[in-house]
């Protein structure tokens, strides 16, 4: 008697199809740059956000990442929005904000790893939402600083300041 082994293997979906699907849902422009990265624009409370998705196969992980259109220039600035970097990223549980030392552009990142692509629609739902927030959480406070002459501390009470009860 012969016994035959047949592995069943299932196809998963790429993380970014699953991406592609719940942007397309909720309407956004978006572009597939190719099957490893996607970009979206977004229209928020303050400005437009454009969200780039890159899929890196032999890290198993999917990047965001959302380049603010200011640009950080002199040193007094630069100062200040490391000041202020630090104090918005020890609020942050998920992603964090850099500065492009190249072109002072401010921008928010975060990775997640799914092991064998393994990824579900909510997931990249709750990925895309986090970035979504984060970026219309603090983008104030970032204006604040670079055009407003605030410093980091004020930037970012004047940012958080979050309503209490109803009027």
């Amino acid at each position: 008697m012969t016994v035959i082994h047949q592995e069943h293997t299932t196809s998963r979906p790429h993380p970014l199809d699953l991406l592609e699907r719940t942007v397309e849902e909720n309407g956004w422009a978006f572009e597939r740059a190719s099957a490893d990265e996607l970009n979206l624009s977004v229209a928020g409370r303050w400005s437009d956000h454009h969200f780039s998705f890159t899929w890196r196969d032999d890290l198993q992980s999917l990047h965001l990442s959302s380049a603010f259109d200011m640009r950080v220039k002199g040193e007094t600035r630069l100062v200040d929005i490391s000041s202020l970097l630090m104090f918005i990223n020890a609020r942050l549980w998920i992603g964090h904000f850099d500065l492009w030392p190249e072109d002072g552009t401010i921008v928010f990142r975060h990775a997640m790893i799914f092991p064998d692509a393994h990824a579900s629609d909510s997931q990249m739902e709750c990925l895309l939402n986090l970035a979504l927030e984060a970026c219309e959480h603090y983008y104030p406070a970032f204006q604040f600083v670079l055009w407003g002459g605030k410093t980091a501390q004020e930037a970012v009470a004047a940012a958080i300041l979050e309503c209490q009860g109803q009027a």
